[in-house]
Parts: C-alpha cells; sequence; structure tokens
C-alpha cells in the first residue's frame, strides 16, 4: 500500500531524487509505527496518508518555491504536517517544527531522525515563546487566522511571509484581519476529491 500510495507524490513532484523518493516512502511505514503508540493522525486517516496528509502539505510548494538558505517555522505542527514533508523537498531550506503537546514532538523528531533529515528539527514550545525571526510561517488550520496572525508576527522577519492551509469559504475570517492577503485553490494543482475546497492563505507581513 505504502509503494503504491507513494505514486500520487512522484505524479505531482517528478523530478525528486532517488534519496527524496526513498524519504517520501518511508513515511508510511514511520508513521504507522508510530501512530499505534502515539495517536498524531487520526487512525481512519493512516491509510490517506500520502493524500490527506503528504500531499496536503506539499500544496505550499507548488504556492512558494522555497528559496536555498530560507528558514521556515511550522507552527501547530502536530505529528510533523506541513513541515517535514517540506523539509523532504527543501533540503537546503531551514524548519524548526512546534508544536505545545510534547508527545507529538516526540515524534516529530522520531521521524526526523529516522529519514536522515539534517535541515529539520522539532521543539516542544508555543510561537509566542519562539526566539528569533523566520522568513515564513507555515501551518495547517489551527486556528482563525486573526489570533494566529497575532501569534506569529514577531517571529517573522520584516517581509516575511505567512503560507496557511485552510478550508472552505474564509471570506468572514478573512475580513477580521484586515491585512492583505492571497488565497489559492490547491485543487488548482491537486485533481482528487479531497482538495476541492482545499486553499493555501498566503500573508505577507
Amino acid at each position: 500500500m505504502a509503494a503504491t500510495s507513494f505514486l500520487i507524490i512522484s505524479k505531482y513532484f517528478p523530478n525528486l531524487t532517488q534519496k527524496q523518493q526513498a524519504q517520501f516512502k518511508d513515511l508510511y511505514d514511520l508513521y504507522s509505527i508510530w501512530n499505534a503508540q502515539i495517536n498524531v493522525i487520526s487512525r481512519k486517516d493512516i491509510d490517506e496518508l500520502y493524500v490527506r496528509h503528504v500531499l496536503h502539505s506539499l500544496g505550499i510548494a507548488k504556492v512558494k518555491e522555497f528559496e536555498d538558505g530560507a528558514t521556515v517555522l511550522d507552527v501547530g505542527t502536530g505529528g510533523g504536517f506541513p513541515g517535514i514533508p517540506l523539509a523532504i523537498l527543501f533540503p537546503k531550506v531551514e524548519f524548526l517544527m512546534i508544536d505545545s503537546i510534547g508527545k507529538k514532538i516526540k515524534v516529530v523528531n522520531e521521524v526526523i531522525k529516522s529519514l536522515g533529515l539534517t535541515n529539520a528539527q522539532g521543539q516542544h514550545t508555543r510561537a509566542q515563546e519562539v526566539k528569533g525571526q523566520f522568513d515564513y510561517v507555515v501551518s495547517r488550520a489551527v486556528t482563525r487566522m486573526k489570533p494566529f496572525y497575532g501569534w506569529v508576527k514577531p517571529t517573522l522577519k520584516v517581509g516575511g511571509t505567512i503560507l496557511y492551509l485552510k478550508g472552505g469559504d474564509l471570506e468572514e475570517e478573512m475580513a477580521e484581519l484586515k491585512k492583505p492577503y492571497r488565497e489559492i485553490e490547491l485543487s488548482t494543482f491537486f485533481k482528487e476529491d479531497f482538495f476541492e475546497t482545499k486553499k493555501v492563505v498566503e500573508v505577507p507581513c
């Protein structure tokens, strides 16, 4: 199942190196093992790992090509999404993945270690406590955009960007923010039904 499911990644990202292909293939077994011990992904979702978690995370890469040497903060990473798939895809970009739940960060760091990722680390902390500043903040629907913006604004460098994976009608939510933004439909890039209402919201800071 893992090898078959992996094909959807190479379908949309055909230029992966052999190392990247191996890392993406390994994700299914790694998350199956860890999810049995610490539930970081919905049990019913584990068989849909590559569409609902990996490919969804990589939707950010369809919107933004991170430049080599860039720094990315993944807020509320849970089991490592979107950070781990993006760290595989962008090996010359530095990723810090944070979550307020320590057992989830344990899984993140164990998966990072098993994959041999040298450009990523997980940290048990909250956005409000992060030291340093980053070029980008990424996340998957942690909360409404207005409070999220308030949490992460201090962590962004001047000219930095938020790339937020969200779903559904966001007009009212984004009106609360009172900031310019761009909304990109993931169905533009991915044809699976899961992506019909999924979006990347890009907010420059």
